[in-house]
Order: structure tokens, then C-alpha cells, then sequence
């Protein structure tokens, strides 16, 4: 789909090419099973996309989507970004070759644009259709790499994804009545979280993706995301 053109949904989605140095080929032969979003966390998407593409910064994603909407690719898609770093997602290491990364404009302290939320939809559809990723594939930066990274944040709107098949539903059912954090660990492992970290870090990176804002002790509503998921993963 070339630029300009009006993608499903009638969201005309505004490409931009920005090449950045800081990429080289998939490892071992991989393609792309996963993406990962992220929050850009500085003031503009133009400070961002000059981060992304200095050599000495060591930092790239395959996409920039600033809150106008416009999307600016740095690299291409088939070929590795520097964006994931060091973590773990399914017991899968190297998650930069396994990966689509795209950086979202926001400093991590309010909501997403609307018009960045609807390109960053138009663009993930033809991400995972072109590549034949299953939405469940679709996580976020903190997901893989729990304590060490928080992007996109507890404001990204992850409801909003899973309505439209863009990423895992959560479930429903309540989790047991007396919860304990190493069960938790264990069921949080099943559904995909086995970077190695302790259960504390676990819950807080399982609620800042499906109970943002939530503190304090475990609860049988901790469960229940990742119960639905782990069923299936």
C-alpha cells in the first residue's frame, strides 16, 4: 500500500522515510513473530526519530508515529532495529530479530493522540497481516522486559486493541479467592512472562498492561488476564 492511499477503515495513513543506520539483518535467519510498542518518552516525535537515527545512540525502530498521525519509517521491516534490548518473551531470547518495534509519541504522563491511536491501528493491521502475526503477538516493551522497562505506559490504551482483534483478549472469570504471588508467577510465566524476575516485579508489569494504576496487595482480579491467556499461549 503506497502513500496516500485510504486503508481499510477510511484512516488515510501519512508515511514518511527517515533511514536509520542502527539496524542489520535478522539473526539466524528469523522473521518477524512478534510486535512490540513502545512511548517515544521525549517532548517531540522529531527529537525522537534524531535519537533513533545517531549512530552513536545505538537505538532504532522499524516505526515512529507521532501524535499528528504521521508515520515515519526508519527501517525496514524485514531487516533487525535496535529497539527491544535486553528481556524475554515466551521463553524466546533476541527479541530485536523476532520483532517489529514501533515508538509511539508520548512522554509516558497522559493519554495516546486520537490520530496517533488510529494510525498506530491502520499500520498494525498491515503489519500482521503482511507477516502473518497473531494479535496475542502484540505486547508492549514493559511485558518483555518487567522492571526494567514501563513503555507504553499505564495510559496506552490496550482495550481499545483487543475490541478491534489487535491484540490478546483478556478474560473474564475471577481468579482464586485467596491469591498468592507465587502462584500468580507461575500462571504469569504460562501466559509469556518468563524474563527472570521476581514475583513483586511480575504483578506490577501484568497490571500496568491490563490493571493500569492499580497498587497494593495481590488480588483475585490479577488472575484473570493472564488465566484467559495462558490457556491458549
Amino acid at each position: 500500500m503506497g502513500p496516500g492511499a485510504v486503508p481499510p477503515g477510511g484512516w488515510q495513513l501519512i508515511r514518511h522515510w527517515q533511514s536509520s543506520p542502527n539496524c542489520g539483518p535478522r539473526r539466524d535467519g528469523l522473521t518477524p513473530r512478534f510486535v512490540v510498542l513502545h512511548y517515544t518518552a521525549m517532548e517531540t516525535a522529531e527529537t525522537a526519530i534524531e535519537r533513533l537515527c545517531d549512530p552513536e545512540a545505538e537505538v532504532s525502530a522499524h516505526y515512529v508515529i507521532c501524535r499528528s498521525g504521521r508515520v515515519t519509517q526508519l527501517v525496514p521491516e524485514g531487516l533487525r532495529a535496535w529497539h527491544a534490548g535486553e528481556g524475554e518473551w515466551q521463553g524466546l531470547s533476541d527479541m530485536n530479530s523476532r520483532s517489529i518495534g514501533i515508538e509511539l509519541d508520548n512522554d509516558g504522563r497522559g493519554p495516546f493522540a486520537e490520530p496517533l491511536m488510529q494510525s498506530l491501528e491502520v499500520l498494525l493491521r498491515m503489519i500482521l497481516q503482511g507477516w502473518h502475526i497473531p494479535c496475542a503477538n502484540v505486547i508492549g516493551h514493559s511485558d518483555m522486559a518487567p522492571g526494567r522497562k514501563f513503555d507504553p505506559g499505564p495510559w496506552f490504551d490496550w482495550a481499545r486493541l483487543e475490541t478491534q482483534g489487535l491484540a490478546a483478549r483478556r478474560g473474564h472469570d475471577r481468579g482464586p479467592g485467596d491469591p498468592d504471588l507465587e502462584s500468580f508467577a507461575k500462571l504469569a510465566r504460562l501466559a509469556g512472562y518468563t524474563a527472570d524476575t521476581d514475583p513483586e516485579t511480575l504483578l506490577a508489569a501484568v497490571r500496568l498492561r491490563f490493571r493500569p494504576f492499580k497498587a497494593g496487595p495481590i488480588e483475585p482480579e490479577d488472575f484473570t488476564p493472564i488465566g484467559h491467556r495462558a490457556m491458549w499461549t
